[in-house]
């Protein structure tokens, strides 16, 4: 999920748990405080699923004995790390 995505949904959560709190307790301090704790928990949350997919990126071991073995034994590594962009020619 993008950021700003992400921002707007936790903006719409957040108002609506204010409302509800607010409707429930009948205290704007408790509302406040519940709701900067609700704020936390979903950024908690954010960055625990941001982490989670970085981890996942990583190569498997599978993957790392494979290239090690190419390696070892002279084979070039038919994939280049990046994809190079070259210019195409317009007619």
């Amino acid at each position: 999920m993008r950021f700003p995505n992400f921002f707007i949904g936790m903006f719409a959560v957040l108002i609506a748990f204010a409302i509800t709190t607010y409707v429930i307790t009948q205290s704007l301090w408790a509302t406040i405080v519940q709701t900067l704790i609700c704020a936390v928990v979903i950024q908690i949350g954010y960055f625990a699923a941001v982490l989670f997919l970085v981890m996942r990126e990583k190569p498997r071991r599978s993957e790392k004995k494979q290239s090690a073995h190419d390696e070892g034994a002279g084979v070039a590594n038919p994939q280049r790390p990046f994809k190079s962009i070259s210019p195409t020619k317009t007619h």
